[in-house]
């Protein structure tokens, strides 16, 4: 496909269960709202329940609500359950929730609260819903990065929680930088099944509200330079659309704005920092995960037993 790729794109989607985190605003309600004009059955997975509702309402196709509240592993692990009980796979999970430039808060389990909800929340969430994808050809983890991964970051392993020294930015982009490394190591262990794909995307600079904790001083600058420098949730949320239906994609692939610094644009295979591609801090950083957590992600040396059944079937 061209570089102007677009939501008319994306192909038929009926038949495919897909689980979207933080839906009912911003980048995922978009991302729900593509997949279920096209097919999908859409949970949107979210921490208010009423407001997911709202959004429900106000979208076409089967859409659903799910009760999720990433800052808490108690949450994470019931509804997961609760997808367990009501669908017999998923096709794909959109982890598009995130919090950004928090003031210093942690979450429910002790864990600063940006690494704990877009990177730790969003870990135990695939590792739980994992088995439910693994005998699904075609089946995709897709996690929404950042360009902020770039600026101040660093997985910093003798701190992870800025218990000694905070810094939004830096916590933040730990937090994306961290997205990146797990989309990365997961689609190493993901290869050997040969039938899901971890891809991740990012959707440049969107108006969401996930800006609403920009600090004081640079809210003024970024309002007068939005018009320019900003897209609309529904362009910001073409990367992930891309990265989660185009069927060229492949796993360990990254997708973002095609235009320029890809702040704007239609969506385009992207690379990212030299650092978020350096195999041993993923692994370390999936270690450290599993421990924080305590969620183990399915292990086996070939295809899921499902799906090579499946397939001996046809």
């Amino acid at each position: 496909m061209g570089e102007t790729w677009t939501t008319a794109d994306i192909p038929d989607q009926r038949g495919r269960v897909a689980v979207v985190t933080g839906a009912n605003t911003g980048l995922g309600y978009e991302t729900a709202k593509a997949l279920a004009e096209r097919g999908a059955s859409v949970v949107l997975a979210v921490r208010d329940v009423g407001k997911g509702e709202r959004a429900a309402a106000g979208l076409t196709g089967d859409v659903s609500v799910q009760a999720l509240d990433l800052t808490s592993l108690d949450s994470v692990r019931t509804a997961a359950a609760a997808l367990w009980s009501r669908f017999g796979r998923i096709d794909l999970l959109v982890n598009n929730a995130g919090v950004m430039y928090t003031p210093k808060r942690t979450t429910r389990d002790g864990f600063e609260l940006q690494f704990g909800t877009n990177h730790l929340g969003h870990f135990a969430l695939t590792g739980l819903l994992l088995d439910l994808m693994l005998p699904v050809p075609g089946s995709r983890v897709v996690t929404v990065s950042s360009t902020g991964h770039r600026i101040r970051a660093a997985i910093h392993f003798d701190d992870l929680h800025f218990e000694r020294s905070y810094g939004r930015a830096a916590a933040y982009g730990q937090s994306k930088l961290a997205n990146l490394m797990f989309t990365y190591e997961l689609q190493r262990r993901l290869a050997p099944y040969g039938t899901t794909v971890a891809v991740a995307a990012h959707p440049g600079m969107s108006s969401t509200e996930l800006a609403r904790n920009t600090p004081a001083a640079l809210r003024l600058p970024l309002t007068w330079l939005a018009p320019l420098i900003t897209q609309t949730p529904a362009m910001g949320a073409l990367p992930t659309l891309r990265a989660a239906t185009d069927p060229a994609v492949l796993g360990g692939q990254y997708y973002g704005p095609g235009g320029r610094y890809e702040v704007k644009g239609h969506p385009r295979l992207v690379t990212s920092s030299p650092q978020s591609y350096e195999a041993a801090v993923q692994q370390r950083l999936w270690a450290v995960s599993e421990d924080l957590t305590g969620v183990r992600f399915p292990v086996r040396s070939g295809p899921h037993p499902v799906a090579a059944a499946a397939a001996g079937m046809r």
